[in-house]
């Protein structure tokens, strides 16, 4: 998309529409959207923040008098983040590095290699004891860390099958069962992973969503109708399962969106579409999901270019209606903080965070 210049009174009328929750476009977004403003000795940001775009009424009251913020930058591909309510960090992986980080919100301090080597990990979470679950592309399993520092591995095959390269990753606190994502991205190069299938963008095995039984510690799979299910999240009561299907990167028959599900028990029913992702001619990708305590659902979005790139937020009934617009692709997302209403985002090279007048559903 062209960076199209506006004139100063057009700015001006575009943040006060903005301030009073009004409609806006998302090609007025991208005029605004930019690295500058990330920059040493940058001025500050002018209330309420730009970036932050309200494209219905639905979301005008998230924003506040908060500014969005670029916490670090440097790494290759940031993804995964989760937020550990313990120890009150936020930790994350840069997959191409091979390397997990990790951000203390006391001082926002970054450790660098938190762990290294991580198998070129992706998606993290925390189960019901605060151990850390996550999901290796290069060993292509599910491992969880323990209290004592040692890996218990969750999940390495299906059907006599090694996985593609599991992605995201979230637990039901009802069981505790974990269920995570195999779209097989990690496994079609050896920049995030292995070289499994060859540079080929068949799969190992079909894409798919998979369960981890709490108590048998049983792999079964829940769902292969998708085409390639990349972040997912439970709904604030844990009776739906949003899965973002990024598809559209190797199929042509598959459509940007988010498909959701009935969760029954251990089992999946009445799967159907959630939302589009695509916004006019921007053919963008959902990846990282995550639903707040209202049943909106956070995505984290790109590779559509300019003033798509960032976080964009979907009404229960899948309506967009707002948007935070980044300077680069947003890969995946968490709310973090002591009232959950942190939105740490994973972006490219960085890592964002802004608060936000909404609460996640849930602390991973």
């Amino acid at each position: 998309m062209t960076k199209t210049p506006h004139s100063a009174p057009s700015r001006r009328q575009f943040m006060k529409q903005a301030a009073v929750g009004s409609m806006a476009t998302l090609g007025a977004a991208s005029s605004l959207a930019n690295s500058d403003r990330y920059q040493p000795g940058a001025s500050p940001v002018r209330y309420p923040d730009p970036d932050i775009i309200s494209l219905d009424k639905r979301f005008g009251y998230r924003i506040g008098n908060a500014a969005i913020q670029r916490l670090h930058t440097g790494m290759r591909w940031a993804e995964g983040p989760a937020w550990n309510a313990v120890g009150r960090y936020v930790v994350w992986s840069d997959v191409a590095s091979n390397e997990q980080l990790r951000l203390t919100t006391e001082n926002d301090h970054v450790s660098h290699a938190f762990r290294s080597p991580s198998n070129f990990s992706n998606g993290n979470t925390f189960d019901l004891q605060g151990r850390q679950l996550v999901c290796e592309h290069l060993a292509r399993r599910v491992v969880r860390y323990e209290a004592n520092g040692s890996i218990t591995v969750l999940a390495a095959e299906f059907d006599g099958k090694s996985f593609n390269a599991p992605n995201d990753i979230v637990v039901n606190p009802l069981d505790g069962s974990v269920w995570f994502t195999d779209p097989g991205y990690g496994s079609l190069g050896v920049y995030e992973g292995t070289n499994a299938n060859n540079g080929s963008p068949q799969p190992y095995q079909k894409e798919a969503v998979y369960r981890i039984d709490d108590k048998t510690g049983a792999v079964s799979k829940v769902t292969d109708e998708i085409y390639k299910p990349n972040g997912l999240c439970f709904s604030a009561d844990y009776k739906k399962l949003y899965v973002a299907d990024s598809g559209v990167s190797h199929y042509a028959k598959a459509a940007g969106e988010i498909k959701v599900w009935d969760v029954d028990g251990a089992r999946l029913k009445n799967g159907r579409r959630h939302t589009l992702t695509a916004k006019g001619k921007q053919k963008g990708i959902v990846d990282g999901i995550r639903c707040d305590v209202d049943g909106n659902i956070w995505a984290g979005a790109g590779w559509a270019g300019e003033g798509y790139d960032g976080v964009h937020i979907f009404a229960p009934d899948g309506e967009r209606i707002g948007q935070i617009v980044l300077p680069e692709i947003c890969s995946n997302i968490c709310f973090g903080g002591k009232h959950r209403n942190r939105l740490f985002m994973t972006a490219s090279q960085s890592l964002y965070s802004v608060f936000v007048g909404a609460q996640g559903a849930h602390f991973c």
